[in-house]
């Protein structure tokens, strides 16, 4: 964040023992584990005694914590020097994590059917029930359930779940995150029962003024006989009223599943889209004749899902529900900043949120499985998601990477992400991979992108594949106008990362292909913005990236470099931050989010200042970067000093005002909306103004804030739930006697609590001061501004 701020992450708990659960269908398991931080042997029998193992509670990601042994020069908090990750990782270490907890069931469960699902733990993780291994599963990102049944003890004895996770070597080119970073839950059904992930709702058809909502379905039956009784689906509309409604009979073979399918009419549909995300609900119920007992078994789930219809063609570009839309997009990876990985749904839902406020209409999921809850969120407030699946096939990028386990396990992950996924209406795309090594071999990778849609296929139709395709450097045998087509040749749509100067050739040689930017860089979305407003088989463009990630450290640097000296592509220690999002670890918009504004027509005009640069060197901006600006005219002790100016506006001329003084006009050239003024630095109000023909219309300004006088605390929300998975993000700024920001000042911030409540982390969004990051009791950077900050544009 910008100098002169600081900002808190709090949550109020309500904290539950768990000896026992209440007979709810799904329970969630996420209070009161046992955790060890390193090997231990012998960990997974239920008599291990781990009194002395710290109490958490899930959510937990061990890698954002302090390393237990802190050594000065060599550690500072959760980052180290001796990493194996390094720029990766953000200096974070990973290692060895158990995680032990014991339930009991009540004597209403007695003839349940038991799983228990993890939403996600990295990575490679293995369960024990009561001592006996249950389940492996090697990829951090999948989500896994395990059918406990058979290994948990009769009700009224505790059972004893033990998990180990291993997050070890160079096997992520990102921060990732240790331990089990998502919701943990215990599912208990009937004998006979449902499951989301069986039930798959296309809600993709309308004719003339009704929906046709195809459901399918399949009745499982885990007795030991057959067993028959009704199904029945009910279908609720945005405003809770039901709008149809069906009963069938079914009957079950033992120990197996029956498919059903149903075709269910709903008149005047309510559509879904980015700008009225209406949700209707699917409730489905099995009930059965208990037998002897004369008591009726029922299961039932509820489905939220989305009646829209999506398209895409080289003629008219994507459409969805029948109407040309661009896709405004950004890539996003799974952390929560300073929170780590771990998945609170506030958090995940404040991204969408984030996204939202600032213009984006589409997410890029990379290059993973998001959250379940992310993706509620993006259906609940309308945000259009690519989700995608892998980073490499066959061949690693990383040692240890998934690389390993590709062959054996690739087509079940696909089938679990599409199966898991496949009733969120925000998802328009699968993606296959991302800049995949072997993407364009025939008949190697041709053949594993064949085999993947085959699978995605097998789950749903009604969405279109795709995946991120970069330039060949890669393979220096390769070229992009001979081999390009191989990587393509599978999808439906196809994903350029960083290859927007090949989009009007690749159109000539394949008029039919849809394409769009899957990754670009902040200082090239003009010419990528243009090109998409002028072509209608150019769909959006996805920038790198929407929000702050952390690893990849100092991806998007900049630098003042003398003669001889070079940039490197990341940046080691103390830098631990991406940096490269248009939106910083607190919220804050960057300037080049100010600038997006001017593309997207949400702004008319914008301006930030770049200082000069240090004689003798020449600023560097690496490729994902932008330029050492920033939005402040408070340069105390530069009075005299040339400032440059950038103004960015759509408008052909601005004008440029000092103290209401006339600086000059310009025009603003066409291909990158910038007008640059150089400005002796004098405090005041500096102001920007749109000129057109002899007419002054929109203005924005800057003003030099006075001496700090005070702190001013603004909670996002007043009100949470004593929950862990609600939060209040509170924003902590340095005021002046007039309540303007003060981004040039360097006092200490102290964070305390009192109550109920907790601090959950805090920091600045600098992305090379590791002091700040989870800490309490830090001073506002002013050392940093020249790459934190953050302010509030006044635009009149």
């Amino acid at each position: 964040m910008f100098s002169g701020s600081a900002w808190i992450l709090s949550f109020f708990m309500l904290s539950i023992a768990t000896v026992g659960f209440a007979s709810e269908r799904k329970v969630n398991m996420n209070a009161n584990w046992k955790f060890h931080r390193g090997c231990m042997a012998n960990a997974e029998q239920p008599a291990f005694n781990d009194s002395q193992w710290k109490v958490i509670d899930l959510p937990h990601d061990w890698s954002v914590e302090a390393v237990p042994v802190q050594r000065e020069g060599i550690t500072l908090g959760p980052f180290s020097r001796l990493s194996i990750g390094g720029a990766d990782t953000g200096q974070t270490v990973g290692g060895e994590g158990w995680y032990r907890k014991e339930f009991t069931l009540l004597p209403e469960d007695a003839d349940k059917n038991l799983s228990l699902y993890f939403e996600g733990a990295y990575n490679q993780s293995e369960v024990w029930i009561n001592g006996q291994k249950v389940c492996f599963t090697p990829y951090g990102y999948m989500p896994f359930r395990i059918n406990i049944t058979p290994f948990c003890k009769a009700p009224g004895t505790p059972n004893t779940v033990a998990v180990k996770v291993i997050n070890e070597g160079l096997n992520s080119r990102w921060y990732a995150g240790s331990g089990i970073y998502r919701h943990v839950w215990l599912i208990k059904t009937a004998k006979v029962h449902l499951d989301e992930w069986d039930t798959f709702i296309d809600a993709s058809k309308l004719e003339g003024k009704k929906a046709i909502v195809n459901i399918h379905t399949l009745v499982h039956n885990s007795a030991l006989k057959e067993k028959s009784g009704k199904l029945h689906i009910r279908i609720l509309s945005p405003t809770r009223a039901e709008v149809c409604s069906t009963i069938k009979e079914v009957a079950v073979q033992k120990d197996s599943s029956q498919p059903l399918s149903f075709a269910l009419d709903v008149p005047k549909p309510m559509l879904w889209s980015v700008d009225t995300p209406n949700l209707y609900t699917a409730y489905l119920s099995v009930s059965t004749d208990g037998g002897e007992t004369n008591t009726q078994e029922r299961d039932e789930i509820a489905i939220p899902f989305g009646i829209r219809t999506i398209e895409f063609n080289a003629r008219e570009g994507f459409l969805l529900n029948g109407k040309p839309l661009k896709l405004k997009g950004g890539c996003l990876h799974h952390d929560n900043g300073l929170l780590g990985a771990v998945a609170i749904d506030r958090a995940e839902e404040r991204k969408v949120e984030l996204m939202k406020a600032n213009g984006f209409n589409a997410v890029r999921c990379a290059h993973n499985l998001p959250s379940e809850y992310f993706l509620q969120a993006c259906d609940r407030l309308g945000l259009l998601v690519i989700d995608e699946v892998f980073d490499q096939w066959q061949q690693a990028k990383r040692p240890q990477d998934y690389h390993q386990y590709f062959d054996e396990w690739s087509e079940h992950d696909m089938a679990t992400m599409v199966r898991r996924d496949r009733n969120h209406p925000s998802i328009i795309l699968w993606s296959i991979g991302n800049e995949i090594a072997e993407r364009a071999d025939d008949p190697t990778g041709v053949d594993i992108a064949k085999k993947l849609i085959a699978t995605i296929e097998q789950y749903d139709t009604t969405r279109f594949t795709t995946a991120g395709v970069n330039a060949f450097w890669d393979r220096r045998q390769f070229t992009w106008e001979k081999d390009s087509e191989r990587a393509f040749r599978h999808l439906d749509v196809a994903g350029y990362n960083y290859q927007w100067t090949k989009y009007e050739e690749d159109h000539a040689g394949f008029p039919e292909r849809v394409m769009y930017g899957s990754e670009s860089v902040p200082k090239e979305a003009a010419q990528n913005w243009n090109l998409i407003d002028k072509h209608p088989y150019l769909i959006g463009d996805f920038v790198w990236t929407a929000v702050d990630y952390l690893g990849e450290a100092g991806l998007a640097h900049t630098l003042e470099l003398a003669p001889g000296e070079r940039s490197p592509q990341f940046m080691g220690w103390p830098w631990y931050n991406a940096w490269c999002g248009d939106i910083d670890f607190c919220g804050d918009k960057k300037p080049q989010s100010y600038y997006r504004d001017i593309l997207w027509n949400r702004r008319d005009i914008s301006l930030a200042v770049q200082p000069p640069v240090a004689e003798g060197k020449k600023e560097d901006i690496n490729y994902w970067g932008w330029k050492n600006e920033l939005l402040s005219w408070n340069w105390q002790g530069m009075e005299g000093q040339t400032m440059t100016v950038h103004v960015y506006s759509r408008s052909p001329k601005v004008r440029l005002y000092l103290n209401n003084r006339l600086i000059g006009e310009k025009a603003t050239s066409a291909d990158s909306y910038t007008a640059s003024f150089e400005v002796g630095y004098e405090p005041g109000l500096l102001k920007a103004v749109n000129v057109k023909g002899k007419k002054e219309t929109a203005s924005a300004e800057l003003r030099t804030a006075g001496s700090p006088a005070s702190v001013r605390l603004t909670a996002d929300r007043s009100e949470i739930r004593a929950d862990k998975n609600d939060l209040s993000f509170v924003q902590i700024e340095v005021v002046d006697a007039e309540g303007n920001v003060v981004p040039d000042c360097s006092l200490p911030v102290e964070i305390k609590q009192s109550g109920a409540g907790r601090v959950l982390a805090a920091g600045n969004a600098s992305a090379d001061d590791m002091a700040s990051f989870r800490s309490c009791n830090r001073k506002c950077s002013a050392e940093k501004q020249s790459r934190s900050f953050s302010r509030t544009q006044k635009q009149v």
